[in-house]
Formats: C-alpha cells, structure tokens, sequence
C-alpha cells in the first residue's frame, strides 16, 4: 500500500511539473518582450528581464524533481539531520520520502502561483498573487523545521 500511495504521489508531483511547463508554453507567446522576474514581500515587481526568463520556474521545478527523485531512489547517498542507524534507518527513509514529496507539492505550489502572478503582472502591473508572498515564505520557513522536529523524534 505504501508503494501505491507514493507513485501516486509521484504521479501527481510530476503531473505538477507538466502543468508548469503546458502553462508557460501556452502563454509564453502573449508575453511582452519585457516582464517581472523578481518581486518584493509585497508582491511588486522590483526586477525586470526578457521574456525568456519565462522558462526559470519549469525550468527550476523539473530540476528540483529530477534531484528530489534521485534522493528518493538512493537515500543512502543523502544528508539526514541525525545519524543513521540500523534501528532508526527504516524511519528516517520513511520521513524523508515523505518529506520530500510533501515539500514538492509546496514547491510547485510556489512555482505554479510565481507564474501565474508573473504572466498576469506583465500585462497589468496592478494585478495581485492568488497567493500572498508573505503566505509562500511562511510556508517554507515552517514547513522545513517542522520536518527536522519529526527526524529528531525517530532518531
């Protein structure tokens, strides 16, 4: 049950990575030559690039996949915040395959509602994120600690 629930996951994770990219495609032609890379806290632009800088966040979500299913797939080859054991490996495995596919779902999140908000600001500097930037980095600033608390409790 527990393979089915993580290909399902992973199904899903990268289902998430073909939307990024099906969106930035089919947008990509609309964009003005000139568009918001960068944003404040706030959500206003405060950097500005050519319209290839479209392709950063697919770009970034397929690199982030490809190196979080490498993880997956040989977690003896990563970091984990407490020593390995043979008593606490099967734990720790286990946290961190969920862990991962968790912050990859955050990540997308993140990734999918920056673009969003990029193609929408292009054409009007007035529009707003779906997603408050303040909400995106509390997401992560929790999320990470949160997962450490959970390895430290298996160790």
């Amino acid at each position: 049950m527990e393979n089915i629930l993580f290909t399902i996951f992973d199904i899903f994770n990268f289902g998430w990575v073909v939307f990024l990219w099906w969106l930035t495609i089919k947008n990509y032609n609309t964009l003005p030559e000139r568009i918001p890379v960068h944003f404040d806290l706030e959500g206003k632009a405060d950097g500005f690039g050519g319209k290839i800088y479209a392709f950063l966040m697919p770009v970034l979500a397929l690199g982030l996949y490809a190196l979080f299913v490498y993880g997956l797939r040989h977690p003896e080859d990563t970091n984990f915040p407490v020593e390995i054991t043979d008593q606490n490996m099967n734990a720790q495995f286990l946290i961190m395959k969920i862990g991962l596919r968790i912050l990859f779902v955050v990540l997308a999140v993140i990734f999918t509602n920056i673009q969003d908000y990029m193609f929408r600001n292009a054409v009007d500097d007035q529009a707003k994120p779906r997603i408050s930037f303040a909400t995106i980095f509390l997401s992560v600033v929790l999320f990470t600690p949160a997962l450490l608390f959970i390895a430290y409790l298996f160790k």
